[in-house]
């Protein structure tokens, strides 16, 4: 996995904005992950659309390819950050 990507940038790809789709597609083959975090927040936005059926199902068509979905720990937050103190 390459790349994190955050909320907004999920909802704006399921909202269909094409410079977010256009840029997704083109990182995903370095490999893309998002948290449970982010993914919850999503769900949330499912939830309370307008028609939580299709939100939902373009959430899975997302979720659907090769997209990591990471667990966030201490650990992680520190390997994101990119230094370790000792």
């Amino acid at each position: 996995m390459k790349y994190l990507i955050d909320t907004d940038w999920v909802i704006n790809h399921l909202k269909g904005e094409k410079r977010v789709v256009r840029k997704l597609e083109e990182l995903a083959p370095e490999g893309m992950a998002m948290s449970v975090i982010s993914l919850a927040e999503i769900y949330e936005g499912v939830y309370y659309s307008r028609d939580p059926a299709k939100s939902q199902q373009l959430l899975k068509e997302f979720l659907a390819p090769d997209l990591k979905l990471l667990n966030v720990d201490q650990e992680f937050a520190r390997s994101l950050a990119g230094n370790e103190v000792n």
